[in-house]
């Protein structure tokens, strides 16, 4: 009689999983390119630096960058350095020959002014927005007019405004208006790309949960499974995360504003809906398991 044989039986060659991951590393890396080609074009907008006024060598340099831009108050935040050039200055531009006056435009929530001989320190100033509203987030854009000029010693002299914007919930786009020695800057405010993709990301998200849901209730109903708590608990926790959810929006939107009205309410409202169907039929399979109507 032969003896059994000590050699393993073959090895079942297993599928080969390259055929799924090369798909998938080939999404990320097109994923993460777009990524740094989106931030690297912001990053670009935002360090870009617009001038317009005159070019005088006997000028006032006023540098005016956006620090904040509050939609529902509808306004932003200025701040203003101002550098007189030439003979208008003294210590290397750091004051005024003479008693320096900044004169802003109506949408500008006030002037500047400015000691002869004194040190010129950086201000903040306010400036009021036309157009649009917080309601359309995150489509929601504004426009505004930013305008300076200088009067020295009691006449006008020539200003160069420089603009430029640091605030990352928005992208502004700024026109120059007049070639007058007054510098004028029309600005355009709409949400950054950033926030915009997320804010439509986030409608997606939601929306999907809400379907999640609604099949979850469809399954659960027709096949009278009773009273499963784990779905019960995973429904009730969608529809508070939901809401914790939509309060991540940056910028902070009011309720009403087109992310609730395109996603967010009709979401709650489909998942509620839903937790208590499956309640009510939960329960009524509970009283009547075999399907007999109730008394």
């Amino acid at each position: 009689m032969t003896p059994p044989s000590d050699t393993p039986p073959p090895r079942r060659s297993g599928t080969s999983l390259l055929p799924v991951l090369l798909p998938v590393a080939l999404l990320i890396v097109a994923a993460v390119a777009v990524g740094s080609w989106v931030q690297f074009a912001e990053r670009q907008a935002d360090d870009t630096v617009h001038a317009v006024g005159s070019t005088a060598p006997d000028r006032v340099d006023v540098e005016a960058t956006v620090q904040h831009v509050d939609a529902a108050a509808r306004e932003l935040v200025l701040r203003v350095r101002v550098v007189p050039r030439g003979s208008l200055g003294e210590a290397e531009g750091t004051a005024p020959v003479d008693a320096l006056a900044l004169q802003t435009s109506a949408a500008t929530l006030g002037d500047l002014a400015f000691k002869a001989h004194e040190r010129l320190a950086t201000r903040d100033v306010k400036v009021a927005l036309a157009g649009g509203s917080i309601g359309d987030y995150p489509f929601d854009t504004y426009e505004t007019d930013v305008e300076f000029w200088a009067v020295l010693g009691g006449r006008q002299v020539p200003v160069r405004m420089l603009f430029s914007n640091n605030d990352t919930l928005f992208s502004i786009s700024a026109e120059p208006l007049s070639s007058r020695p007054e510098a004028v800057f029309g600005l355009e405010l709409r949400r950054s790309r950033s926030l915009l993709v997320f804010g439509v990301f986030m409608m997606v998200v939601m929306w999907a949960l809400a379907a999640s849901v609604l099949i979850g209730t469809w399954y659960l109903t027709t096949r009278r499974e009773g009273l499963v708590w784990p779905a019960l608990s995973w429904m009730a926790a969608t529809l508070f995360a939901l809401a914790a959810f939509r309060n991540t929006a940056p910028g902070s939107p009011p309720i009403g504003c087109v992310l609730d009205w395109f996603a967010f309410l009709w979401a709650e409202t489909v998942i509620a809906l839903c937790l208590i169907a499956v309640v009510l039929a939960g329960v009524r399979t509970a009283l009547h398991p075999d399907g007999a109507p109730g008394t």
